[in-house]
């Protein structure tokens, strides 16, 4: 029998086009070494241009599907998504009270990627401050998001400085902010890592081009194996937007919307692989054995 391998129970919602949710956590992690035990929050009608509508499952039945696994298996971090409702949020919010000692990694899904602003609602996002910030070891907004959480006034959202949308949330309970830039108008996106003492680290990218579905699912879950793998923070959060990067420079368009995410970029055979298999292949055709049994001359 071989280790376990790191453990990583996942909250979030089901999106058959596999680019968000349960599917791209699952990728993200096993592609990382971890095993992902995920817990259904909602049910999307969703496709790689969008979501439709989406149908959260009874908290009760939320509830069930992660004790059950919390009693049966030592876990070594939560990742939360898409929650689905408030309701179910304050169930995830009691499970985390309940296991302090697990890490909780919060990607805090206030929009869609076609920027529909489902799971914005008041309640949901003061639920979000409220209950579940303070048993999060790093939330994972981008800018927009991060306004948001930061502020429920419109007006002051447009304005509001980074810094002080981290603070806010620093506020909030949380012990770290990473503020993704992929929402913001630059050349590169700027990712900046903010504690109780200020920024910790920023990293830039090259802005792809085109628009990615899961991308920030992505990162999340890296982060969230990263750190159920035994990496520091600070280099997790490093390690974890790399990999988001070459899944992002890998992606493929799978449908007439998004971009989604190669998860998996590193197991596919490259170019060179290919054409090397085929030479292999055509040598060997070339090479075939007469008859007798001895090898044709290869004219």
């Amino acid at each position: 029998m071989n280790p376990t391998p790191p453990l990583v129970l996942v909250f979030a919602g089901n999106d058959p086009s596999g680019g968000t949710g349960l599917t791209a956590d699952i990728l993200t992690l096993a592609s990382l070494g971890c095993h992902a035990l995920p817990v259904v929050t909602a049910i999307a009608v969703q496709d790689s241009a969008g979501l439709q509508e989406f149908q959260p499952v009874e908290p009760d039945w939320l509830e069930d599907q992660a004790r059950l696994i919390l009693e049966d298996m030592r876990i070594d971090a939560i990742k939360v998504g898409m929650v689905g409702s408030v309701e179910n949020l304050t169930v995830i919010a009691e499970i985390a009270s309940d296991y302090p000692d697990i890490p909780l990694i919060l990607e805090p899904v206030l929009s869609t990627s076609n920027d529909s602003d489902e799971f914005s609602t008041d309640e949901l996002v003061g639920a979000l401050r409220e209950l579940l910030l303070p048993h999060t070891l790093i939330v994972t907004p981008n800018s927009v998001e991060a306004r948001r959480l930061g502020s429920d006034d419109a007006d002051e959202q447009v304005e509001l400085p980074l810094d002080a949308a981290a603070q806010r949330l620093l506020n909030c309970g949380c012990e770290y902010v990473l503020i993704t830039g992929t929402h913001e108008n630059t050349p590169k996106v700027s990712n900046t890592l903010f504690s109780g003492n200020g920024r910790v680290r920023a990293d830039s990218w090259e802005r792809l081009p085109g628009s990615f579905h899961g991308a920030g699912c992505t990162l999340a879950a890296a982060i969230a194996g990263a750190i159920a793998s035994g990496v520091e923070l600070s280099q997790a959060v490093r390690d974890a937007q790399e990999y988001t990067w070459q899944t992002l420079s890998n992606g493929f368009r799978p449908g007439m919307g998004q971009i989604i995410p190669d998860r998996m970029f590193w197991a596919r055979p490259s170019d060179e692989d290919l054409a090397a298999a085929v030479d292999e292949a055509a040598a060997g055709d070339d090479a075939q054995p007469d008859d007798d049994g001895s090898k044709g001359t290869v004219q």
